[in-house]
């Protein structure tokens, strides 16, 4: 299978809601077969299964509830599991369209949550959303700012095999502990302009990558919106980085991200 996925993209923002059937297909041209459309709260379920439905076999939908809630983004809060409850019913009633449980995990910024109420308020969603993957059979999309060893700990204490580090913000050291757990890390764009993703890529085996753009967040470049077609920024520097063909890295993180995410075989269509 030739091509990249994308595993963890915010396809339902509302950035992408006047062109994105542009987007879609500039991700197409650039060689994504698939992407990860992540959610963060219950009221962008719909959407995304909407778009889902819009874009089969392409857009791949996975539903949680992610660590930073509150719709004042001036003013973010940890996660409650009152958040969670009104996300439940509707992935029980999705569970057949998700292809995982995410964005979730947990958010130790400062301006987040600076009490330990707040942190073992976060870690209870966490683990409840980390039983749900477990009834469900399906692997865990996991956001850990701030709290990469607290995550990495917590999942392997919860004993969950199936793990996504998004975006992992911590130490190699702390990454290589995920790697011995057989989890997977997925590379953003803005590596071209992150020092700690570098250092990170440098580290981690190409076993245990995948790829992903976090669109609109986290492109090549600050503060443009960032897009599913730049998917090969990510590859192309992990590329020059462990000195082996770009067509290496690509096929090796889509082989991991099949493994990862088993769902996508049967879903996915290969795109003209």
């Amino acid at each position: 299978m030739q091509g990249y996925i994308d595993c963890h993209c915010h396809i339902s923002a509302g950035d992408f809601d006047d062109d994105i059937d542009d987007v879609i297909a500039q991700a197409k041209k650039s060689g994504v077969l698939a992407l990860l459309a992540v959610a963060e709260h219950a009221d962008e379920f719909e959407k995304i299964i909407q778009l889902s439905h819009r874009f089969p076999g392409f857009v791949m939908p996975c539903l949680g509830v992610h660590p930073v809630q509150g719709q004042d983004p001036d003013h973010p809060r940890g996660a409650l599991l009152e958040d969670l409850d009104s996300a439940l019913p509707l992935i029980e009633k999705f569970k057949e369209h998700i292809v995982a449980i995410g964005e979730v995990g947990l958010d130790f910024t400062p301006r987040v949550v600076n009490s330990d109420a707040g942190k073992e308020s976060q870690r209870q969603v966490l683990i409840r959303q980390a039983e749900i993957a477990k009834q469900l059979n399906l692997p865990l999309n996991v956001h850990s700012r701030s709290a990469g060893r607290p995550t990495i700990h917590l999942l392997k204490e919860l004993g969950v095999e199936n793990v996504l580090l998004h975006a992992f913000d911590g130490k190699p050291s702390v990454a290589m502990e995920g790697v011995r757990a057989g989890y997977f890390f997925s590379i953003p764009p803005s590596i071209v302009r992150s020092e700690q993703k570098q250092k990170l890529v440098k580290q981690l085996p190409l076993e245990n990558m995948c790829l992903e753009t976090d669109s609109p967040a986290l492109g090549p470049e600050k503060q443009v919106r960032n897009e599913p077609k730049n998917i090969a920024v990510s590859a192309e520097y992990i590329a020059k980085t462990k000195g082996i063909p770009l067509e290496k890295v690509m096929e090796i993180t889509t082989q991991n991200a099949l493994r990862l995410f088993p769902k996508l075989k049967t879903l996915i269509k290969m795109c003209p």
